[in-house]
């Protein structure tokens, strides 16, 4: 039981930074996604990020943080096993999933509702 606590409380607090910075700055949603990719590679490439993850399990790894940590991970593995190629394509094969993901449903989304910038 206390997994599922830990997991509400790590990515309710991810959710919460977010729509603070939302709220209060002028950072566009698309400027907040990137940093929290970033912030995720950043902080899977030192492996603290894992250990949020052990924490927070899924609380830690579906929101945006995650997806960087797990492109740090698939291209720090692909270049230990392809040499420097595996820094531009591992990424790509361990999120691959992910994209496709984001790329589909965002699609839809777009299709359905009017998206409009901050002002």
């Amino acid at each position: 039981m206390s997994e599922y606590i830990y997991a509400f409380l790590v990515g309710g607090t991810i959710c919460v930074i977010a729509q603070v910075l939302m709220d209060k700055t002028k950072l566009t949603p698309g400027r907040i996604l990137v940093a929290f990719v970033t912030l995720g590679v950043i902080l899977g490439a030192f492996n603290i990020y894992d250990k949020i993850i052990d924490i927070g399990g899924a609380g830690a790894t579906v929101p945006l943080p995650g997806f960087g940590n797990s492109l740090a991970k698939a291209a720090i593995k692909a270049v230990k096993e392809n040499g420097l190629i595996g820094a531009f394509t591992g990424g790509i094969t361990g999120t691959a999933g992910g994209i496709t993901a984001a790329i589909f449903f965002g699609y839809i989304m777009g299709l359905i509702f009017n998206p409009k910038t901050k002002s």
